[in-house]
């Protein structure tokens, strides 16, 4: 029934006649206003009251249907009200026991706050009253130490310090007690931070570490040490900078240049004034380095009194309270940024000013000595300050003598493997090294160029020589004032002569007629001789050169002394050629001996003998000939006699490898031989000094022509065999005094005397030589025993017991 009930409500809701009134803005004026204006007025009284009608129904029909549920709901409020009731009456009586607690808490607690309020104001006043004691007492304490001056300015500052913990959180303003105490200690204040201030800068001034160390426990007391040492070198370092610039000021270099210029005129040098103008500029250079040196100095000064000095109370070292919180290295932080400095300002320098740039990259080695004159005086000061400080640590009992040894290290004495200080200082300079080092190679390699023209033909002069010799020492004189700069010279200048060596090669004449020594000298032997004299007059200055270096590092003269080898090797590819060419001529003069006749009996007395044979007259005419036609045009007496001197040994040796290989050898052969022996060394004579300089070939030749005269057995038995004359060569001589029928080994072979010889060069050890032999030997042998011979000849002994000990020999050479 409450279902159809609700339904017929809603149907009844949704009646258009009150749709109107359901809105939530519904107005009665406006819905008065439009039903007068539609002239409806009796047609909507009739809808509102049949709908007012409806309305009464459908309340009378709910009231009906819900009776029994209004009942119920009336009685639930009367309950309620009881309930309500109820509460309230336990709410009053909460609210008066709330009350009563109030009344009994508030009024101690009011109290206690009030107490306490008193206590801490107790307190502050106890507190401000000690301190205002401390005040007046430590105010009539420094008055005291202000009085006693420089004296006692430390614990004046001490009480200071103390002072300003006083002060610290407190405010005192407004206390009439100390009102001239505070201004008295204030202005105390000032006054010895002043006078401390003047103490340091007078003991920096004149490197007094008593007085820098009085003055840095004065700021340590004070509790400003750190910042009044950062202050100090910020001042050497800004007063750098203003130096740096000053220095390199183009306006004031010009000014000094040219003082009567008139107003507006470019501040550029004109090429008139250019020397004063530089003239300046060193001057400005000069006043800087020492500027940076003195500053450097003090502040080294500082560096190590901070290292030494300790405070008596604490007996803080006051280097590790400014390096606390890992602060760089004073001395080092100051030094980088010096160098940075010189770095920076002189790049923009000479970016703004080219005649500045030509002027340092010109005269870079003054601009170098100047840095090294700096390094060496820091160096100097800083090898002397240690004792400075030593001596005078008796002055002040804080300065602690035994500083360990991470402090006692000096920049500028001892450079770790991290940073080096000299190679900062000279890496602002590494743009005019370079430029520097450019323009003297190309001064070095203009003389060269200029004497050896495109298309020329003949070396250089003395003259021309003596000016690339001049420049040569002329730029290493002036790098001379710096190690480093030296050897980068010294390599340029190797370069130079390298560039020589390779212009005077192109001039070499390599065809055929430049080894000729056959007719007279030809244009291309001309050539060629006055190019390796031409080099040997170079190789001499040269050397001349390093000889008077001096003060040069070896590394430079090893330099120089490298691109005098590649001249040497230069001089004896010239004449190589010519030397081949005598030598071959030679040996072609001594093979020439097995066509004569050495087979003939002794002469008769009436006969006179020959003294020599035909080839050695040849062999002497043609070595004098070439020594006087060729080698005497040679400057370079040594250089040609060592090579000549290996030309003479080659002859003797070849000398004697063919007399050995002569067959037949008869008794005249022998005297004549002899002979040949005794005009071998008038021979070679003219092919070096003296004829005993040629050693062991000599020697061998002096030992081989006794032998020619005796018995096999005691050519065997000869001292000389095996370590003056090869086993090899004295079993060649005892074929000689064999039969035919024992074949000598090129013999056997079926070689001309020529190409066993060529053989024998090409075998130069002596166990392939002496296989050769025995080969020889054995064929011999072996022909005897395939005829049925009941003997051997009598040589045959003797030779086999010289390939018996040459075997055992060549044994224990291995072994």
């Amino acid at each position: 029934m409450e279902d159809c009930s609700e339904g017929s409500t809603k149907s009844l809701l949704k009646d258009d006649c009150y749709a109107d009134f359901l809105t939530e803005d519904f107005d009665v004026k406006t819905y008065t206003a439009q039903a007068i204006h539609h002239a409806l007025i009796t047609e909507q009284l009739a809808e509102l009251a049949q709908g007012i009608s409806q309305l009464d129904k459908e309340l009378h029909s709910q009231v009906v249907a819900r009776h029994e549920d209004l009942l119920a709901q009336a009685t639930g409020i009367e309950s309620l009200e009881g309930v309500l009731q109820m509460m309230q009456t336990r709410i009053s009586a909460l609210q008066a026991a709330v009350d009563r607690i109030r009344t009994k808490i508030v009024d101690p607690y009011n109290k206690i706050v009030a107490r306490i309020t008193q206590l801490a104001r107790l307190q502050v006043a106890c507190d401000l009253l000690r301190r205002i004691i401390r005040i007046l007492y430590l105010s009539k304490r420094l008055q005291v130490q202000l009085q006693g001056g420089s004296r006692e300015i430390t614990k004046a500052a001490q009480s200071l310090n103390e002072l300003d913990y006083l002060y610290q959180g407190v405010d005192l303003s407004g206390i009439e007690v100390i009102e001239n105490d505070l201004l008295l200690i204030s202005r105390a204040r000032l006054e010895v931070e002043n006078q401390a201030k003047r103490l340091l800068e007078q003991g920096m001034e004149i490197q007094n570490p008593t007085q820098v160390g009085t003055a840095l426990q004065v700021f340590y007391n004070l509790g400003s040490l750190r910042e009044t040492i950062s202050s100090v070198v910020e001042g050497y370092r800004t007063t750098i900078q203003d130096n740096v610039t000053s220095a390199l000021d183009i306006k004031g270099l010009t000014q000094t240049a040219n003082p009567r210029g008139a107003p507006g005129r470019a501040v550029l040098p004109t090429p008139g004034n250019t020397a004063a103008f530089r003239a300046a500029l060193w001057t400005n250079v000069e006043k800087l380095m020492d500027q940076i040196c003195a500053a450097c100095r003090q502040v080294q000064h500082l560096q190590k009194v901070l290292m030494k000095k300790r405070d008596p109370v604490t007996h803080v070292c006051f280097i590790d309270e400014i390096n606390k919180d890992g602060q760089s290295d004073i001395l080092y932080t100051f030094w980088t940024d010096v160098t940075n400095t010189l770095t920076e300002k002189f790049h923009r320098a000479t970016q703004a000013s080219s005649y500045l740039k030509q002027a340092l990259e010109g005269e870079y080695p003054k601009l170098l000595r100047l840095y090294n004159d700096l390094w060496r005086r820091l160096q100097q000061y800083s090898a002397s300050l240690q004792g400075v400080l030593t001596s005078s640590g008796g002055m002040d009992a804080a300065l602690d003598i035994s500083t360990p040894e991470t402090y006692s290290r000096d920049l500028f004495t001892h450079s770790s493997q991290d940073y080096n200080p000299e190679k900062a200082l000279k890496d602002s300079l590494q743009p005019y090294e370079a430029a520097y080092l450019s323009k003297s190679l190309s001064r070095l390699f203009d003389p060269i160029n200029l004497v050896f023209p495109m298309g020329g033909r003949n070396p250089p002069s003395n003259d021309e020589l003596d000016s690339i010799i001049k420049t040569i020492s002329s730029e290493l004189n002036v790098a001379s004032v710096d190690p480093q700069l030296s050897l980068a010279v010294a390599k340029n200048a190797a370069k130079t002569v390298q560039l020589f060596c390779v212009k005077s090669e192109q001039l070499l004449c390599t065809q055929g007629d430049a080894s000729q020594v056959i007719g007279p000298l030809t244009e291309g032997q001309r050539r060629n001789m006055a190019v390796v004299n031409s080099l040997y007059r170079l190789q001499q200055a040269v050397t001349k050169v390093i000889s008077g270096l001096g003060s040069c590092p070896p590394a430079a003269e090893q330099a120089l002394s490298s691109s005098l080898e590649g001249v040497q090797a230069l001089m004896s590819g010239a004449v190589q050629p010519l030397l081949q060419s005598v030598s071959d001529s030679i040996e072609a003069i001594i093979i020439t001996l097995h066509q004569e006749d050495f087979s003939g009996p002794l002469s008769s007395p009436d006969r006179p003998d020959v003294p020599c044979s035909l080839y050695m007259k040849e062999l002497q005419g043609f070595i004098s000939r070439v020594m006087a036609d060729y080698f005497r045009h040679f400057q370079c007496v040594d250089f040609i006699y060592e090579s000549t001197e290996a030309i003479a040994q080659r002859a003797i040796e070849l000398f004697i490898r063919h007399a050995s290989l002569l067959r037949p050898l008869g008794e005249g052969g022998k005297m004549r031989l002899a002979a040949d022996f005794a005009q071998m060394e008038m021979a070679v004579a003219p092919l070096c000094k003296r004829v005993s300089d040629l050693g062991k070939p000599y020697r061998m030749l002096r030992s081989f022509r006794p032998l020619l005269f005796q018995t096999s057995e005691l050519i065997a038995s000869s001292p000389a065999v095996g370590d003056l004359i090869p086993y090899s060569t004295l079993l060649h001589f005892l074929f000689t005094r064999a039969p035919s029928e024992l074949k000598s080994p090129h013999q056997r072979a079926e070689w001309s005397v020529a190409r066993y010889s060529q053989w024998l060069d090409d075998h130069p050890a002596e166990r392939d030589r002496l296989a050769l032999i025995r080969g020889a030997v054995e064929a011999y042998v072996q022909a005897v025993r395939a005829r049925q011979g009941k003997e051997f000849a009598a040589v045959y002994p003797v030779m086999l017991q010289l390939l018996q000990r040459a075997a055992a020999v060549s044994q224990d050479t291995r072994a």
